[in-house]
Order: C-alpha cells, then sequence, then structure tokens
C-alpha cells in the first residue's frame, strides 16, 4: 500500500511499504521527511510532476535503505512529488511525468515485454535504430548468422552494437589515421601511451586495469592487526598506492547533464575501486567545457556570434545541472569534488561546421 506524506515545502512524498504502518512508524517516517504530515487519503487529485514509476530514483534507493536501519521493515519505494497549476507545468519528460492524481497505482507498471524479432535485413535494422554499425561489423554480423544458421535477433543485434560502441571500445582513439592521403604511424591512443612508456616516473600500472596506479608516500595505517578477526588495532607504516582516473561522458552530460555527469562521477569511482585490489574513494575533479553560456550581459565576447538553436541542453543547462549532478554522486560515495575548471569558447568555425551539418 501507499501513504501519503506533505512537508511543510508542499510536496508529497509517497511512501510505498509491503502491510499498513504503524503509529509509530508514522511518526518515524514524518521525522524523517523534515517534520512532514501522514495524509488520511489514498488518493489526492489534481496535478503533480514527479519521477516516472519506471525508474526507481536513486533518491527513492538511500531512503529505503535509511529507513532499515531506523528498524521500519517493509518499505519498498519512496518518492517525492510536487504539486503543479496545470498540465502545461514545466518538466523534463526524460526523467519525470505529470500526474493527474496520486493514487494507490503511482508505481505500478503494466508493460509487456516486446515480443523477440529476427532482423533480417541488418542494414536496415541498422540505420532505423540508430546503431552507427560500421559496414566491417555488420559483414562481422553476417558471418556470425552463417555460422549460427539463422538471423540475428533485435537483443542480440542492439547487444553487440552497445559492447561494440565507441563509448566502450573507444574506436576513433584505437583507428588508424589518414591525415592528406598519408596514413599516420600512430593512433591516438598509441600516442596517449607513449607518455607513460617514454617517463614512467613512478607509475606502476596503466592501461591495464580501468584505472591507473602510482606510487604514493609510506603513511600510517591505525588498523586491526589480523583483519581476519577481532584484533587489537596497531599503527604500523605502509606504502600507499594512488589510484588516478578520468571518466569523460560527454554526450550523456549534453542529454541528462545532472545525470549524465552523476553517472560519470560514478564511473570513475567503480573503476577506481574495482582496480587492483580495490581503493577508497578520497577526492574527484571536475571539468566543465561547453560553448558560451551567456548569463551575463557584460561579457561582449559572447555576444559576437549568434546563438544557436541547440538540439538538447543550454550551455548554462549543462554547467548548472552537471555541476550539481558530479557532486551529487560523489557526496553519497564520500568522495567530495574538491577542484576543477570550466572552459566556454566559440569560433566562427564552429558555428561554419554546425551550419553545414
Amino acid at each position: 500500500m501507499i501513504t501519503f506524506f506533505k512537508t511543510p515545502d508542499g510536496s508529497i512524498i509517497a511512501t510505498e511499504s509491503a502491510q499498513s504502518l504503524t503509529t509509530e512508524e508514522l511518526e518515524k517516517l514524518a521525522w524523517l521527511y523534515g517534520g512532514a504530515s501522514p495524509l488520511k487519503e489514498e488518493r489526492l487529485d489534481g496535478y503533480f510532476v514527479g519521477p516516472r514509476r519506471e525508474m526507481i530514483t536513486p533518491w527513492s534507493t538511500n531512503a529505503v535503505e535509511i529507513t532499515q536501519n531506523m528498524a521500519v521493515s517493509g518499505i519498498r519505494r519512496i518518492e517525492e512529488y510536487w504539486p503543479v497549476e496545470s498540465e502545461d507545468a514545466d518538466h523534463d519528460p526524460m526523467l519525470q511525468r505529470l500526474y493527474k492524481a496520486l493514487d494507490q497505482d503511482i508505481f505500478t507498471v503494466n508493460i509487456e515485454p516486446a515480443p523477440i524479432r529476427d532482423i533480417t535485413d541488418l542494414e536496415a535494422y541498422n540505420e532505423q535504430e540508430g546503431l552507427a554499425l560500421s559496414p566491417e561489423e555488420i559483414e562481422y554480423l553476417h558471418k556470425v548468422e552463417g555460422q549460427l544458421g539463422r538471423p540475428l535477433t533485435d537483443s542480440e543485434v542492439f547487444g553487440f552494437a552497445q559492447i561494440n560502441s565507441e563509448h566502450c571500445r573507444h574506436k576513433i582513439f584505437g583507428g588508424t589515421f589518414i591525415i592528406d592521403g598519408e596514413e599516420k604511424e600512430s593512433s591516438l591512443f598509441k600516442m596517449i601511451k607513449r607518455t607513460t612508456e617514454e617517463n614512467p616516473h613512478r607509475i606502476i600500472s596503466a592501461y591495464k586495469d580501468n584505472v591507473a596506479f602510482a606510487e604514493g608516500p609510506v603513511v600510517e595505517q591505525f588498523a586491526p592487526e589480523d583483519h581476519a578477526t577481532s584484533d587489537w588495532f596497531r599503527v604500523k607504516p605502509i606504502q600507499s598506492v594512488i589510484s588516478i582516473k578520468a571518466e569523460t561522458h560527454n554526450f550523456p552530460t549534453t542529454v541528462e547533464p545532472f545525470n549524465g555527469a552523476s553517472t560519470g562521477t560514478g564511473g570513475e569511482i567503480r573503476d577506481r575501486m574495482g582496480g587492483g585490489v580495490g581503493s577508497w574513494p578520497i577526492a574527484g575533479t571536475a571539468v566543465y567545457m561547453t560553448s558560451y553560456p551567456r548569463t551575463a550581459e557584460e561579457r561582449e565576447w559572447e555576444r559576437l556570434l549568434p546563438v544557436r538553436e541547440w538540439l538538447y541542453q543550454t550551455p548554462r543547462q549543462i554547467l548548472t545541472k552537471a555541476s550539481n549532478g558530479a557532486s551529487d554522486f560523489g557526496n553519497k560515495f564520500g568522495q567530495p569534488l574538491i577542484c576543477g575548471s570550466v572552459l566556454t569558447f566559440e569560433s566562427e568555425g564552429q558555428q561554419d561546421c554546425r551550419r553545414r551539418r
């Protein structure tokens, strides 16, 4: 069942539980929600903006875990909704939806899985779904079809496109570059790796795991003598190793800045914690590069070129939401962003390139 709470700010927090909540549990949740009041109604009429029912938010996941630590059992999902004046209210359709009422079915998802399709025309499916498969990749998939003796399914082709994508394989960085008819001896990846090969300095490992490791200083460790059991804590010197990781999330952050930057920070935390024998997240940085945000009239150089029609988010939206998203995820894992940089730039060459596209 779903119980609604009204916060002092006027928002509605919907709490799904496996059973009816006791008076004590209602009081605990009201305290957790910042002095919210539990409502007796099972349905709230009016217009509300909130998370899509198909996507459990990270906020909900954290809130549910907190209720478990508070000995409130059976809580399944918690989401927050904001009342709005009409169905024309502004909201992000990618992450939110407008509800004409909040009822006991706001978390119910009635979506039947689509049937599996055989793909008989790989070339057409590639164009239709925007998979960006190269002719070589399509030729490879045709060979796989011959080996299997059947056409590939839509999930197989789509899965191949994702695991073999530019994002996962960095094909541009590893590709052969031909400039003015001359093939260059090094790919971009080889050029990047050459720096470490020629000047290894204190690098222990690079380009082998999904994170680099460098020699750190000798530090004091305060920990149990024997980690396998309860034991006395000892202070001892250990040779530390520093993990270093950079994560790019350009397109995801352009489309949905908050969550794109959030999962970018999450990706670098994941890779460092999964590298070697694991690591502790300590601190992160963030770099944002966009076109001119045009937030201040006195920046005359930002008015020299015409404003383009942005396909996804404006530079101002990206800089604001991405900064919030990267900080949000880092803070949740105990890794604050401690420094970073912002670069905004436009040129006539960029404008010409956009027009040609």
